[in-house]
């Protein structure tokens, strides 16, 4: 099935802007939220230059302000005239070691990656039942399978929670109009692994977004992306010690 109408949340940059950019080039009409409106109205102008025949919406939305989360989800889809895919992929990376002293950073993470995922979640899923029918995707990381020592503890965390909260969804929601999706993204080039993460196994922007919409496309039910290294990395870090995971964090 063809989705027309897709919502993404943290669209201003990275992942999302980059999805933005591939959905467009495939004639998808788009809504676009996040903090940042001066880059989502840049982005606007692009996609719409590039591409004239599609529509493209913009909000502001910061996912914390939980209130706001339904209102702009409902604003953004009677301009757009519905929606027929919800992306939650708004997320921060911060994080300092557990016992450190920066407790703050640590729950600004949950907050953000978990907590008010599962504000979007709610929404987007009284929309589609409304509707009849959607898809929700939810993007994860391949550290949802493993607790990492570090300042990406409370990451680890929230992601895996994101991804225990989309294997109900998709055990729930196994038959039926409404599809789920867990993506579970490697270290992809993006503004939030620039300023947190070094590593040699760091796909670029273009290649990590093209196999995540691939597996939207697709409507997946979970998908590890790119698939190479990271599936067969993703079913090592399950099997080992916590002692040696620090490699992946």
């Amino acid at each position: 099935m063809t989705r027309q109408k897709i919502l993404i949340t943290g669209a201003s940059s990275g992942l999302g802007a980059g999805m933005a950019r591939q959905f467009a080039s495939k004639g998808r009409d788009l809504a676009l939220c996040a903090r940042r409106t001066d880059n989502l109205e840049e982005l606007k102008a692009e996609l719409t230059t590039r591409h004239p025949d599609i529509a493209v919406v913009v909000a502001a939305l910061d996912v914390n302000d939980h209130e706001a989360v339904p209102k702009v989800f409902a604003e953004l889809s009677d301009e757009l005239g519905g929606i027929d895919c919800v992306i939650v992929n708004a997320g921060i990376g911060k994080g300092y070691q557990l016992g450190g002293g920066k407790p703050w950073a640590n729950k600004a993470t949950i907050e953000t990656n978990l907590v008010s995922a599962l504000v979007q979640i709610e929404t987007a899923l009284e929309m589609f039942t409304k509707a009849g029918g959607g898809h929700l995707v939810l993007v994860s990381s391949v550290l949802g399978n493993k607790g990492v020592p570090g300042v990406k503890a409370a990451y680890a965390a929230s992601k895996a929670g994101v991804t225990s909260l989309g294997e109900s969804l998709r055990a729930e929601y196994s038959s039926g109009p409404i599809k789920i999706t867990v993506l579970e993204p490697g270290y992809i080039e993006s503004e939030m692994t620039a300023k947190s993460a070094t590593t040699t196994l760091m796909v670029d922007n273009e290649t990590g977004v093209k196999a995540m919409v691939d597996a939207i496309e697709k409507e997946k039910g979970r998908a590890v992306v790119p698939a190479w290294p990271w599936w067969p990395l993703v079913e090592l870090m399950k099997v080992l010690p916590p002692r040696f995971t620090k490699i992946f964090a």
